[in-house]
């Protein structure tokens, strides 16, 4: 079965959906790969799936996703494997994949393999490798192919957070973030926190439902005015941009940004989730994994590697230790200031310590 991404997409934020078999997602879109992965992640844990990721690093690879496949565990049900890289499997790693995909449908297990790829071209949906996958399994085009598709998924994206935008708040919206669907993205998530953060607060309690029960949503309605205002206070500085303020190196920007959002009452969650996810994909980097793969934008790439190469293997190894003590800080578990503790891991990130870790 073929779709494109914005027909598979609100099927998958239904109640229940049958996860097992092959599953092929493929475009230029790093957005969208994850909000499937997000998508999928809580039926996965619903029908108590081990989830685990397996990187493509030779065709060889292929024969580490099917021992896993077929692995069998004491405490889950099944496995949910997210395989990455674009080394397409051999004839006998076909047959097999073939017989997995036959083995699904008729019930004979319940494992599920979900493979993100670059975009693939007609030819090479006319491969015999690409075959498995259409016929016994799913396979989603992960590309947007105009604005109405763009703006579909980002009015669901909106619902999700609690929002409703006037037919000319929206258009604002894309204007201004010029049409980016990540820049749109980013704007909806700081809008929430504005206009709806008793439901941003709520969403993280909800997580903690069945995935089968479905979240009460009540939408906050904003028109342009309310888009206006926005844009305009949020025009001082946000998480994104402390995040390139620590990429780039510069420490001054990054107090400054940091006593600024301390000062407007920006949720520290936000800002945790900010300099975790850049130590994150620092480290993955250093690990020697590619930046697209991670879902870096390539005009962040050259950031990226700059951060890189400003820190050492030893230094970032400290990093889960200083963000644990965030969280602990956050939550007040521990004594220390949380702004404090965020400002000594925001300066992490751009080269400067502050104190040992």
């Amino acid at each position: 079965m073929q779709d494109t991404f914005i027909q598979a997409y609100p099927k998958l934020l239904q109640p229940s959906v049958v996860v097992a078999g092959l599953w092929l997602a493929h475009g230029d879109e790093p957005l969208l790969s994850q909000w499937l992965i997000d998508a999928l992640r809580p039926h996965w844990r619903a029908q108590n799936y081990a989830i685990k990721r397996i990187e493509l690093v030779s065709v060889k690879s292929w024969q580490e996703v099917l021992s896993e496949l077929g692995s069998q565990s004491l405490f889950d049900d099944a496995s949910a494997l997210v395989v990455t890289g674009n080394h397409k499997p051999d004839k006998p790693v076909i047959e097999e994949l073939e017989r997995f995909a036959q083995d699904a449908q008729t019930g004979a297990h319940s494992h599920s393999l979900l493979w993100l790829t670059p975009k693939q071209d007609r030819r090479a949906q006319s491969s015999k490798w690409f075959a498995p996958f259409a016929q016994y399994g799913h396979v989603i085009d992960c590309n947007l192919y105009n604005e109405q598709q763009r703006q579909q998924l980002l009015q669901i994206q909106a619902q999700q957070f609690g929002l409703k935008l006037s037919q000319d708040a929206w258009q604002l919206l894309m204007s201004h973030t010029e049409h980016h669907l990540l820049s749109a993205y980013q704007t909806l998530w700081r809008l929430s926190y504005l206009f709806a953060p008793q439901l941003v607060a709520g969403d993280n309690d909800s997580q903690q439902l069945p995935s089968n029960q479905v979240k009460p949503t009540t939408n906050v309605a904003l028109d342009i005015k309310d888009l206006q205002a926005a844009l305009v206070s949020d025009a001082q500085f946000s998480v994104f941009d402390l995040s390139d303020a620590m990429l780039a190196g510069n420490s001054v920007q990054v107090a400054k940004i940091i006593f600024q959002l301390k000062a407007t009452d920006e949720p520290t969650t936000l800002v945790l989730w900010a300099i975790s996810k850049d130590m994150r994909q620092i480290m993955q980097l250093m690990d020697g994994q590619d930046p697209q793969t991670l879902g870096i934008w390539r005009s962040k790439q050259g950031l990226y590697q700059q951060a890189c190469r400003r820190q050492s293997h030893a230094q970032t190894a400290e990093w889960p230790a200083l963000l644990y003590r965030c969280d602990q800080a956050i939550k007040g578990l521990i004594r220390q200031p949380a702004w404090e503790l965020l400002l000594q891991a925001a300066l992490e990130l751009t080269g400067r310590r502050l104190f040992s870790v």
